[in-house]
């Protein structure tokens, strides 16, 4: 019986680049978060490590009401 592997720890994802040119911390995001997250949530995006999808959705609406810009999901993450 074989099980497939899934990677985890996906590298630096492009959140961590448009929240440093924003001049963004991950606090910045939880304190404008339209939904309860955490900046371990925030931290983890950053890092590249895998998140669920509830996760990374509100990792997409935070950012986009602290940058009032329109990010989406494929902006932020290099996997799917």
């Amino acid at each position: 019986m074989s099980e497939e592997l899934i990677e985890r720890n996906l590298g630096t994802q492009p959140i961590a680049a448009i929240m440093e040119a924003a001049g963004l911390k991950p606090h910045d995001l939880v304190a404008v978060a339209p939904e309860p997250m955490t900046h371990k949530m925030v931290a983890r995006a950053c890092k590249g490590r895998r998140l669920t999808p509830n996760v990374q959705h509100k990792v997409l609406k935070a950012l986009n009401a602290a940058t009032g810009k329109e990010y989406t999901l494929s902006d932020l993450f290099n996997y799917s």
